[in-house]
Order: C-alpha cells, then sequence, then structure tokens
C-alpha cells in the first residue's frame, strides 16, 4: 500500500482528525504542511476548491473532508475496526460526527479555542468577544456529548469509533481553556474521556508540538 500524504496546518483539530485515523490504523504517513499563508492561495484551492484541511493522497487518490478521510481509511484498512457493526451505535457514531461538524466546530473551535489557543501562537488579537458569544452555545455541545457518552467507555459503545476521533481534537483544546475547564467541570465522565483519548499513542503522536517539529524538519 502506498504512503499516504496529509495536507494541512499542524494544530489545526480537522488535520489532527485525519492523522489519528491513519495513527490507528498503523499506516504510515507523512504530512506536508500548510502555514497560515498558504491558506485559500492559488495552490491550495487547486486541492481543495473550498479552500479548507486536511487533504489526503493514497496513491493517485485524492480525498478532502475529515469524515470522508476517515470512512475511506475504515473500508481500505479494516482492522481495528471504527465502525461498530450494531445498526444503532453506527448510528450514534453518525449524529456524534455530525455534532462535531455543526456544532463542536463553529461554537467550540471557531468560537473559543481558535481565539483563545491558536490566535495569540500566531501573534493575532484574542476576540474576547466571540469567545463570550460562544460559550452558551459551547455549553450546550458539551453537555449533549457528555449524556450521549454516558457510562461507556467510548461515545459510540465499548471502542473507538469515527466519532472518537473527530471530537477529541476539539475538546482536548477546550480543556486546555479557562472556559472550557469551567464547563467540563460538572461532566466528570467526559473529563474522563478526553484523558482516556489522550493518552493513546495516537494522540501522543499527533500533538501540536510534535507536527510543528515534523514541519520544521520537512
Amino acid at each position: 500500500m502506498s504512503e499516504f500524504t496529509v495536507y494541512g496546518v499542524p494544530g489545526s483539530p480537522y488535520v489532527r482528525v485525519a492523522l489519528l485515523g491513519l495513527e490507528e490504523k498503523g499506516a504510515d504517513w507523512r504530512l506536508v504542511p500548510f502555514g497560515m499563508g498558504d491558506m485559500r492561495s492559488p495552490r491550495h484551492t487547486a486541492m481543495h476548491p473550498f479552500g479548507k484541511i486536511p487533504i489526503l493522497d493514497h496513491g493517485d487518490f485524492r480525498l478532502y473532508e475529515a469524515q470522508a478521510i476517515l470512512r475511506y481509511l475504515d473500508r481500505i484498512i479494516p482492522k481495528p475496526a471504527l465502525t461498530p457493526t450494531d445498526p444503532r451505535a453506527e448510528a450514534r457514531m453518525n449524529q456524534l460526527c455530525g455534532i462535531a461538524d455543526w456544532y463542536v466546530f463553529p461554537d467550540i473551535s471557531s468560537g473559543i479555542t481558535f481565539a483563545r489557543l491558536v490566535a495569540p501562537k500566531f501573534g493575532m488579537p484574542v476576540d474576547e468577544a466571540k469567545i463570550q458569544a460562544s460559550i452558551p452555545r459551547a455549553k450546550i455541545c458539551v453537555a449533549e456529548i457528555a449524556r450521549l457518552l454516558g457510562e461507556q467507555d467510548y461515545v459510540a459503545g465499548d471502542a473507538v469509533s469515527i466519532a472518537d476521533l473527530m471530537l477529541i481534537p476539539h475538546l482536548s483544546f477546550l480543556a486546555e481553556t479557562a472556559e472550557g475547564q469551567d464547563m467540563l467541570a460538572p461532566h466528570p465522565g467526559l473529563l474522563a474521556w478526553i484523558r482516556r483519548m489522550e493518552a493513546r499513542p495516537s494522540l501522543q503522536n499527533t500533538t501540536w508540538d510534535r507536527l510543528a517539529s515534523l514541519a520544521m524538519a520537512s
């Protein structure tokens, strides 16, 4: 099987999603880093007309959209499986993938963690008004994910699924912020899930610092 290449900005939650899928599957990969100045450049939009990340190359096959990438990897590298066989568990996984894209990203990552964690790293101003406006919706996200997780080890049951990989980059960043710590505190089960996921080798191998080091070496 040919090497997988992922294009994107180190530290992006969605770039990490793709890399987590590759790591969980034990696949070899390399990261071609984009800088902030590369976003929506002609080079970028030639690869992804909507100007987003990540982008995956597998031989002569190119794919974008994080969910599509994870589902593709799960089909071509069947073990370990990232999709439950039980229809209800699979439906719950799909529901939580939708929550990640439609609510967690705009209300948590775009609304809070970009401003609080990412902007300062790039010398950008912190948009306090946007953070404050996002907190009520972010609390709804956190509470609902905690409710759906319940007493399970992982969000769709007793094994890691695509939904866990879609959610953890966003919620791991959230847990680093004061706002996130406040809203996660009432949900010990979700906090335990974050720590459980962060202990996995796939998470350890795709930290922002490690990806930044790989980018510098490339």
